[in-house]
């Protein structure tokens, strides 16, 4: 059985963080929806970043507004949601509460190293290695008013999950 989880999470961070992974493994701990924020991007945005351009802001509006929908859509449903989103600048996260202000951040942070190196062991559609250093100039950390857990990607996906659930006063297997 599945833990209630009352409000959507927000799994944030740069390419290569984990989001998809831990984001998946947050969804079936909690039970609910889980929606990769890659899957929303419009195509030309995915050829940029294949073609080794970051976004810019133009680009992300758009396409934070079709997740910020789709949040505000699952809670109007009854349905909190987890996503993996970078939501790297304060103003992207902004926009993605203004459908659903009860959202919580969960921020993968780690070493630019060792998220360099797991994105050497990876294949990604559209998401060139070589654009982590874009995403970590543009990442920035939550702010003390924000509603967000800080969790330390060198822990296993598994681990990620429990702190996740200590965080939101969820401890314990579901």
């Amino acid at each position: 059985m599945s833990e209630v989880l009352r409000t959507p999470l927000v799994v944030m961070g740069v390419s290569g963080s984990g989001k998809s992974t831990v984001g998946a493994a947050l969804a079936a701990a909690f039970g609910v929806p889980f929606v990769d924020g890659d899957d929303l991007h419009p195509p030309a945005n995915k050829r940029k970043m294949a073609e080794g351009r970051p976004l810019n802001d133009e680009d992300r509006v758009p396409w934070l507004e079709r997740i910020a929908v789709r949040i505000g859509a699952e809670l109007d449903a009854g349905t909190p949601i987890v996503v993996a989103c970078s939501a790297l600048r304060r103003r992207y996260r902004e926009q993605l509460v203004a459908h659903a202000p009860g959202t919580v951040f969960v921020h993968l942070a780690g070493h630019a190293e060792l998220i360099a190196e797991r994105q050497r062991d990876r294949a990604h559609e559209f998401m060139p290695a070589s654009l982590l250093a874009s995403q970590l100039e543009a990442l920035e950390p939550l702010g003390d008013d924000e509603r967000g857990i800080v969790v330390d990607v060198r822990r296993s996906p598994a681990e990620l999950v429990e702190d996740v659930r200590a965080a939101l006063g969820l401890s314990g297997r579901a």
